[in-house]
C-alpha cells in the first residue's frame, strides 16, 4: 500500500481529511487561512511516495510444504522421562530403515489423514497412530484378527460402520476406516471424561479393561492416570510407542533422523462409478498400474468392487478426469462378461467358484431368483478381466505368496475337517498353532471351514538335507515298497499327498515326497 505525503516546511501533511463537520462558531483556535506565497510553495513542492513494508507472512501448520512439518507444529502431548517411552524413542533411532520405509508407505496417505484429524480438533498425535498400529501398511494383518491401517477387529469395525464380505473389507478402505477410528476415538475420549491416554489405551485393549484398572486403583488407594494403571503388557507399550514416535517426528533434527518429506497437498481424489468395476478395467481407465490401483484401494478382496456396493476408488488427482472420460466413453462398462452353456452336473455354486465370483452376482446378471439350472442352459457370468494371478495385491495372491515363503524344510497341504482347530491341527504335525495360523495369513481365533486348504512347514531332522521329488508310480509299487525305499513312512506318505488311509494307487500317478539325502542314495 503506498501513502502520498507532502512535506510542508517541518511537518507532513497526510492527504486525508475529516468527514465530520467541525462547529466553527465554538472553536477558538481556527487557522487562518494560508497566504499566496505559502500556497504557492506547497504547489511546488514535489511529493515523497513512502513505501509502507508489506505484513510478514503468518506462518501456520496448513501453510508448510511438508506434511511431517504440519503435524510436528501442532504435537501437544507431554513427552514424560519415562522408561517405557525412552526405550521406544531408542528403538526407533536405532532402527531408521523403520521409520524411512514407514514414511514412503505413508505417502499417499497421509495428508488425507492429517485433514481429517484436524477437522475434529483433537490432537495431531492420532494423525501418527497408524505408524505404532500397521507400519502404515494398509494390507496389515495381526495375530489378533486386527486388519488396515487402523487395525480394527472384525466386531469393533462393523460396530462403526465398516462392512465386511467376500468382495470388501472396510477395516482397510483408508477413507472408510479412518473416519471410524476418528469416530471411535472421539467416543472414548469422551467416556474417559476428556481423558486422551485412557482413551488411546482403551482403542488398543478395550474399555471394560482400562475401567477394571482404574477402578482397581482407586480401591486401593493409588493414583489413576494411564501411567500408574495396571495394563496388559502390549497396552503398556501402545501409549508411550506413540508418545516416543511423536517425539521423533517432532525433533527429526534434533535427533539426525529425517523423513522422507511428503507435500502438504491433496494428492488423492474419491470417484464413484456406480457400477460394479473390474479393478484392471478401472486402472486401465484411469491410467495405472493394476498393483498401484489396488495398493490405493486395499479394501478390495477380488478382481473387482462390491456388486452391492460399495464401489468408489480412491485415485490421484491427476488420473480422475481421465478415469471420468474413458467410464463414459465406454458406456459406464464397468465388468466383462461372458455367455456359459450349462453343463450336465453343474452348480451356480460350482460355475461362480470357476469363475472367482459369487452366486448372487451370477442370479444378478441373469435376473435369477432361485439356485436352479439346466443343461443346456446359457447365463451370463461376469468375469475378471486379467488371469487372476494377475491381480497381485487381491486377498487369494496376497495369500499364495504368503504361503509359498519358505519357512521350513519342506511343506506339506492339510485339509480342515471336521472339528479341527489351529490347536488340534498344530499339536498334530507338531508345529506351533501361532505359526501355522501365520502361515496361512490367518490369526488363531479365526475360524476354520471343513475343506479349507491350510500350508504346514515341517522341519526335517538335525543335519538332515531335505529335497522334494515327484515319483511316478510304476507297476507292482505300492505305498509301503515306495516308503521303504525312501526311508520314509506311509504315513508320511499319505500326509504329503493328502491321500486317504488304505489309499488305492496305480501306475503314471504321481506322489510328493520329501526325501533325506544324507540317508538316501541318488
Amino acid at each position: 500500500m503506498k501513502f502520498r505525503y507532502v512535506l510542508v516546511g517541518s511537518m507532513f501533511l497526510a492527504g486525508c481529511q475529516l468527514t465530520g463537520q467541525e462547529d466553527v462558531a465554538t472553536t477558538t483556535n481556527t487557522p487562518k487561512e494560508p497566504n499566496s506565497a505559502i500556497k504557492q510553495s506547497i504547489a511546488e513542492t514535489p511529493a515523497i511516495v513512502v513505501e509502507a513494508k508489506p505484513e510478514a507472512p503468518v506462518i501456520t501448520p496448513q501453510n508448510q510444504d511438508d506434511v511431517w512439518e504440519r503435524i510436528s507444529m501442532q504435537l501437544e502431548m507431554p513427552v514424560p522421562d519415562n522408561k517405557r517411552v525412552n526405550y521406544y524413542r531408542n528403538w526407533y533411532l536405532k532402527h531408521p530403515q523403520h521409520l524411512k520405509t514407514v514414511a514412503k508407505r505413508a505417502e499417499p496417505f497421509l495428508f488425507l489423514i492429517t485433514e481429517k484429524v484436524e477437522a475434529r480438533g483433537i490432537p495431531l498425535e492420532i494423525a501418527l497412530l497408524p505408524v505404532v498400529e500397521s507400519s502404515f501398511d494398509q494390507f496389515a494383518y495381526s495375530h489378533g484378527r486386527a486388519a488396515g491401517l487402523w487395525q480394527f477387529v472384525p466386531d469393533t469395525g462393523r460396530r462403526f460402520g465398516l462392512e465386511q464380505n467376500w468382495w470388501y473389507d472396510g477395516r482397510r478402505d483408508v477413507v472408510a476406516s479412518t473416519d471410524a477410528a476418528l469416530d471411535l476415538l472421539e467416543y472414548l475420549h469422551k467416556k474417559f471424561d476428556g481423558d486422551w491416554l485412557h482413551a488411546l489405551a482403551a482403542y488398543n485393549t478395550g474399555e471394560g479393561r482400562v475401567f477394571r484398572a482404574i477402578r482397581k486403583n482407586k480401591a486401593a488407594g493409588k493414583p489413576t492416570d494411564f501411567w500408574s494403571l495396571d495394563l496388559p503388557k502390549e497396552t503398556s507399550g501402545y501409549v508411550p510407542k506413540l508418545i516416543a514416535v511423536a517425539d521423533v517426528v517432532k525433533n527429526q533434527d534434533k535427533y539426525g533422523l529425517p523423513l522422507q518429506a511428503i507435500a502438504n497437498k491433496p494428492v488423492l481424489d474419491t470417484v464413484e462409478p456406480k457400477v460394479q468395476m473390474d479393478l484392471a478395467l478401472a486402472a486401465n481407465y484411469a491410467g495405472l498400474s493394476l498393483s498401484e490401483l489396488q495398493s490405493l484401494n486395499p479394501a478390495y478382496n477380488h478382481w473387482a468392487t462390491s456388486p452391492d456396493g460399495p464401489t468408489h476408488l480412491l485415485l490421484p488427482n491427476e488420473n480422475v478426469s481421465r478415469f471420468k472420460q474413458k467410464l463414459a466413453e465406454n458406456d459406464n462398462q464397468g465388468i466383462k462378461v461372458t455367455r456359459y452353456k450349462v453343463k450336465s452336473g453343474d452348480s451356480l455354486g460350482l460355475i461362480a467358484q470357476r469363475n472367482n465370483t459369487t452366486v448372487k452376482v451370477i442370479q444378478r446378471a441373469n435376473n435369477m431368483k432361485s439356485t436352479t439350472i439346466r443343461a443346456g442352459q446359457h447365463l451370463m457370468i461376469p468375469v475378471a478381466l486379467k488371469d487372476e494371478s494377475q491381480y497381485s495385491l487381491s486377498a487369494p495372491q496376497r495369500l499364495a505368496t504368503l504361503t509359498s515363503k519358505k519357512r521350513g524344510d519342506y511343506k506339506v497341504t492339510y485339509n480342515v475337517k471336521k472339528g479341527d482347530s489351529f490347536w488340534t491341527i498344530a499339536r498334530k504335525h507338531d508345529v506351533s498353532h501361532s505359526a501355522l495360523a501365520r502361515w496361512n495369513g490367518m490369526a488363531p481365533k479365526d475360524p476354520l471351514r471343513i475343506g479349507q486348504e491350510l500350508v504346514v512347514w515341517k522341519k526335517g531332522a538335525e543335519g538332515a538335507r531335505i529335497r522334494t521329488i515327484v515319483y511316478q508310480i510304476r507297476e507292482g509299487d505300492s505305498l509301503s515298497s515306495i516308503a521303504a525305499r525312501y526311508k520314509v513312512s506311509v504315513s508320511e506318505l499319505v500326509e504329503w499327498n493328502a491321500l486317504k488311509k488304505n489309499a488305492y494307487i496305480k501306475p503314471g500317478q504321481k506322489l510328493k515326497l520329501y526325501i533325506d539325502v544324507t540317508k538316501v542314495s541318488a
